[in-house]
Order: structure tokens, then C-alpha cells, then sequence
């Protein structure tokens, strides 16, 4: 791994994390987020444990070969999406799973190189593509109509500005398309200025198109869904979201699958039973990082980490409203 890499992402809730697992030595586990390796280096300390990591973005797996060569065989790294998690462990003989951790969102090392274009510090190409192929923040910014663009950005970004951000990137890419991280932070800034005290007004934007670009929010459902079906009984699942689209799939995915609504009382004759839990949430949740780790960590300040763990019932299939979570809605009839 190279050492710059690893320094400049510094794995967030790295202690609580390994609690909310529990490894065990000679334990199956799955990093599903590998990016510089942080919480598979941390489950490599336990004797025996082997570990099945996956990232998307291909510069990650270039950067983890060395630490593949000094795991001796413990480690295998393999280029996917974690909605396809499932399929790998079973094809790489990981399954079932005795824990699966999900670092969700962009990594340091991704916002910190301007040629990625994920952030606008730096100048660089509005790309945006984990896995550097298919359609880019410029396709979309340079091609989609006015009302598309400002329900990315309202419904990814939560940009009340997006209405008026979409009407004058319309107007302003019909005198030169948007190739740059720079040109499109300015006009947001020209557009929606933001107070003083307030980030930075490109940020929710920024946002918004990442995930779009990167399908993120169907990722994580169908990753999700992919653990449930990859952990044994009594298998650890271990969340960490940074932002509040991605924590609420997460809580509302558990709350669906722990069970929670349901009545404990007598149903009426004909109706159906209550569908068995397949994972089971305890203790205090969210969990978030403490002062001392935000103070050297600043970037950790939003994360928020939920758990659970696997029960013997059979996974579920994906109901509606949780798919929902992830799309547009289909005819937005909201201002904004």
C-alpha cells in the first residue's frame, strides 16, 4: 500500500468498527469499501482471519497489491461493486461470511486528486467516475434537461437552490459545455452565493452528481441486501455513512429487516404471519466519532456507523419502499 494513500485516508470509527464486528481468529470477512485498506488492515491483526476486499475504483486495487503480497495469502482483492457482493464471496469461496463492513461515499484519496474531478479545491476534469468509465458529471451537467438536473441535484444534494442552479447551467452550456470542476463551482457560486459561515455552495451540488454518476444510493441498497445474503447466522454487519440519504437507507434497511412495527400480538384470521428477522440491532445507535477523533480527523465529522447481526431466517427480497429510497422519484411535483 503505498504510504501516502494511507495517510491521507484515515479509516473513520476505525476502534468501534472492529467492536461492532467482533472478529473472531480464522474468521471470513468481507471489506466491501476497500479504498487504502484501513479496516482490512485492521481485521489482518487477528491470527488466521482471511479477508475478501472489493473496490470499484481500479487506482485502489493497483495500491493494495503490496498489502496483498504481505498478507501471505490472507487477503484477496478483487475489482467489483459491493451490489455484487454476494456473487464474488460464493465465487471466491468466502461465503457464508462471518462479517461485512461498508465504508460508504468517496474516499480521501479520490477528493484529494483534482484529475478525478469528484472535488472543486482543485481544478480538474468534471468526471466524477469511480470506476473511470461510462457517464460522467460533464455528460450529465452538459446533457440532461433543466428539470432532470435540479431533481439530481434537490433529491441527491438536498439543494434547495436547485431549481435556480439547473436553469443556469441550461442557459450557460448552450454557450460552452461544462469540462471542468472549476467552471461549474463558479457558476453555483455566482448563482446560489452562500453566507460566511456556511460550506461552501458547489458542496451539495457536488454531491449530488457523484452519486448520480456513480449510482451510490442503488449500490448500497443492493450491497445491503448482497450481505444479508452472504453472512452466516450470527455474522456481523458493520455501516459507516456520512451523509443523511445514506444513513437513512441504512436505518431504514435494518429497522425493515429487525422487525421493527411489527405487532407481537394475535393476527386476524387470514392475515399473513410477520416475516422473520433476519438481523437483529442492539445498543445505542448511530454511533458517532468523539471530539479527540473529529479534532484529528476533520473529515470524520458527519460520519455515523450502525451494526447489526445476522439471524438464521432467510433473506429477504427487496420490498418497494426500500427501493424507493434510491430512485427519483418518478414525477416530481414539488417546487424547489
Amino acid at each position: 500500500m503505498d504510504r501516502g494513500a494511507a495517510a491521507r485516508h484515515v479509516p473513520v470509527l476505525l476502534p468501534e468498527v472492529v467492536e461492532a464486528l467482533r472478529p473472531q481468529d480464522g474468521g471470513f470477512f468481507l471489506d466491501a469499501t476497500f479504498g487504502a485498506g484501513g479496516y482490512t488492515r485492521a481485521l489482518l491483526d487477528y491470527p488466521e482471519t482471511r479477508i475478501l476486499a472489493l473496490d470499484r475504483d481500479p487506482t485502489a486495487i493497483r495500491a493494495g497489491l503490496a498489502l496483498v503480497d504481505a498478507a501471505s495469502g490472507r487477503l484477496r482483492l478483487v475489482e467489483g461493486r459491493f451490489s455484487q457482493l454476494a456473487g464474488i464471496a460464493e465465487s471466491e469461496g468466502f461465503a457464508p461470511l462471518d462479517g461485512v463492513v461498508f465504508d460508504i461515499g468517496v474516499s480521501s484519496m479520490q477528493l484529494d486528486e483534482s484529475a478525478r474531478g469528484f472535488s472543486f479545491r482543485g481544478d480538474g476534469p468534471l468526471d466524477m467516475r469511480m470506476e473511470g468509465r461510462g457517464y460522467s458529471a460533464a455528460d450529465i451537467v452538459n446533457t440532461a434537461d433543466e428539470e432532470s438536473l435540479a431533481d439530481i441535484l434537490y433529491f441527491y444534494g438536498e439543494e434547495r437552490a436547485a431549481r435556480r442552479i439547473a436553469r443556469a447551467i441550461v442557459h450557460d452550456r448552450g454557450l460552452a459545455p461544462f469540462t471542468t470542476t472549476k467552471a461549474l463551482a463558479g457558476l453555483i457560486e455566482r448563482v446560489a452565493p452562500a453566507r460566511p459561515t456556511d460550506i461552501h455552495p458547489a458542496t451539495r451540488s457536488f454531491q449530488a452528481l457523484r452519486i448520480a454518476v456513480n449510482d451510490e444510493l442503488g449500490e448500497l441498497l443492493a450491497g445491503l441486501t448482497g450481505a444479508e445474503a452472504a453472512l452466516r447466522a450470527g455474522g456481523r454487519l458493520a455501516v459507516v455513512t456520512f451523509h443523511s440519504l445514506e444513513d437513512r437507507i441504512v436505518k431504514q434497511f435494518l429497522a425493515e429487516r429487525a422487525g421493527r412495527g411489527e405487532t407481537g400480538s394475535r393476527r386476524l384470521p387470514g392475515e399473513p404471519a410477520a416475516t422473520p428477522s433476519t438481523f437483529v440491532c442492539a445498543g445505542h445507535q448511530p454511533i458517532s466519532p468523539s471530539r479527540t477523533e473529529i479534532d484529528a480527523n476533520p473529515r470524520a465529522r458527519s460520519a455515523k456507523l450502525r451494526f447489526a447481526t445476522r439471524t438464521a431466517a432467510p433473506a429477504q427480497p427487496l420490498s418497494d419502499r426500500l427501493g424507493r429510497l434510491a430512485r427519483l422519484p418518478e414525477k416530481n411535483k414539488g417546487k424547489h
